[in-house]
């Protein structure tokens, strides 16, 4: 976790280790910053920490994942209460409790339900079954963040964005028509690996011609934007580069090893793609491009 930076939301592909080289090729003011795949919103956090933005736009397709958020926002005790009231019932049976709080949370929804079964389930990964419901199991060697440090990072989070952020359960087109050339977009979507073929992470997938044209509107429209997008580990990549067409530059940052390489027992370094619009183009500068420079 990037130090001082309440990360409420435990996410698969958080950015929360790269934010600080993310920013970098950030402006130091902007009006609004938009972070329409928002996930564990680590981008926006990380940005509020340093008063980059004026006013903050999260956005997420997955609805159960933006009223998680809109109760950060607004309602951050009564939250935490929720969350540990489920993380205290696991009892000598966190198992079955999970059990209980995913059928509960398929059946019902829920904000504190979606949040413990976040830190509770393997590799803190959301999936979702052919029927839409969250399918993932129950990570067995941990029982997930304990109250006090939920309530903690729920807290801090909500000290950063409350009275200057807005959560949205939207489509990531709908919500950049707001956008103007003042603002900045940090785009994190499904990567392409990820969105086709066998391996499938998400709700729902991302087309990338559809992705491709936003981003050509963006360009037309003056509408400075940064997006990760692909990215490799060790000899395995997700998803081809953008087209050239757009003119944007490439940026390979280096995130550390690859979490899922070293329970495997292997050692492959994850290396993501950055891609920067021309507003943001930073010639002469010497920016960080490895994790291992922030320490």
């Amino acid at each position: 976790m990037a130090a001082g930076v309440p990360h409420p939301i435990p996410y698969q592909g958080s950015k929360r280790r790269l934010a600080p080289l993310i920013l970098e090729h950030a402006p130091a003011r902007v009006e609004t910053l938009f972070e329409p795949f928002a996930g564990s919103g680590a981008l926006t956090l990380a940005a509020a920490s340093r008063g980059l933005a004026r006013r903050h736009v999260l956005g997420d397709s997955l609805a159960p994942l933006a009223r998680l958020w809109g109760a950060i926002l607004e309602r951050p005790g009564e939250l935490a209460d929720e969350y540990a009231a489920l993380w205290e019932a696991q009892g000598d049976d966190p198992a079955r409790q999970y059990a209980r709080v995913r059928d509960a949370f398929n059946a019902e929804g829920g904000a504190a339900r979606l949040l413990f079964l976040l830190a509770r389930c393997v590799k803190n990964a959301v999936r979702f079954n052919a029927a839409g419901a969250f399918n993932q199991s129950a990570d067995r060697r941990r029982r997930g963040t304990r109250p006090e440090r939920m309530r903690a990072r729920i807290e801090g989070a909500h000290r950063l964005l409350a009275g200057r952020a807005e959560a949205h359960a939207a489509d990531f087109e709908a919500l950049l028509e707001r956008a103007s050339p003042r603002d900045l977009v940090y785009l994190d979507p499904p990567w392409e690996g990820t969105t086709r073929g066998a391996d499938k992470r998400y709700h729902q997938g991302l087309a990338r011609e559809r992705f491709v044209a936003v981003l050509e509107r963006l360009r037309r429209r003056g509408v400075p934007f940064l997006v990760s997008y692909d990215g490799r580990s060790g000899a395995r990549s997700y998803g081809a580069a953008l087209p050239a067409e757009l003119g944007l530059a490439r940026v390979e940052l280096h995130a550390g090893r690859s979490s899922q390489a070293t329970l495997n027992g292997g050692r492959a370094e994850t290396i993501e793609s950055l891609y920067v619009s021309p507003e943001l183009a930073r010639d002469g500068l010497k920016l960080r491009r490895s994790v291992s420079e922030l320490r």
